[in-house]
């Protein structure tokens, strides 16, 4: 089975599980941004956890179904269109042949997943088939996807109506929200700093700077 990439305006990547005991060599874990939503397009899609799926983020994408497949969508931030229906995220849905998928962002959130029965295929490289985009290996000949391109999935048969409209209930899914409140631990370079600087760290307002990436996040102080 295979999608074919119709449109792709924003970030569109193959991630799976992420690529382990490698950061010692200079080389990150790569992996999905939004950790609990991947796991449960999977899930959904009646996949194991590490199976590989589309991550799509920052803009519309649009793909289109070569076979018939159930595919599942999760995230936050983006409608979903299959055919000529509109449906809600963290489902899982029976697709035919010739039916388009798109992905339209619409409000808050970042990241939406795409996980198709049977997990997207790709060549494993150094234990993974995440993409790393600075790399350029992993995934997809190591970039984001764009149009043209044929993504190919698992070709087993499926009990296509037996995981076909799941959904995750909403009291199991994260609390998405703009103005998160995280936890801190604080390292043992704490001694270095004065009283008055870690309470000014403590009690400020951030934002996600445009320069994060999977590496890391860097914040910016809102003012």
């Amino acid at each position: 089975m295979s999608l074919e990439v119709l449109e792709v305006n924003g970030l569109a990547t193959l991630q799976d599980s992420g690529r382990k005991d490698w950061r010692r060599f200079g080389v990150p874990s790569s992996g999905p941004m939004d950790v609990f939503a991947f796991y449960a397009a999977n899930a959904l899609a009646n996949n194991p956890p590490e199976c590989a799926a589309m991550e799509i983020g920052l803009g519309d994408a649009t793909f289109q179904a070569m076979q018939d497949c159930v595919i599942a969508v999760t995230g936050a931030g983006y409608q979903l269109s299959i055919y000529i229906w509109e449906f809600p995220l963290w489902s899982s849905f029976f697709v035919r042949a010739g039916w388009k998928i798109s992905f339209h962002k619409i409000d808050d959130g970042m990241w939406a997943y795409l996980a198709v029965a049977g997990g997207i295929q790709a060549q494993s490289i150094l234990g993974s088939r995440s993409t790393y985009l600075r790399g350029a290996f992993g995934g997809f000949k190591g970039r984001q996807v764009q149009a043209g391109d044929v993504i190919r999935t698992d070709n087993r048969s499926h009990a296509f109506f037996e995981i076909a409209a799941r959904t995750l209930p909403k009291e199991a899914r994260p609390a998405y929200t703009q103005t998160p409140i995280l936890d801190v631990m604080m390292g043992p370079q704490t001694k270095y700093f004065t009283d008055k600087s870690i309470e000014t760290f403590l009690s400020s307002e951030y934002s996600v700077s445009l320069t994060s990436d999977r590496m890391g996040y860097r914040l910016e102080v809102r003012y």
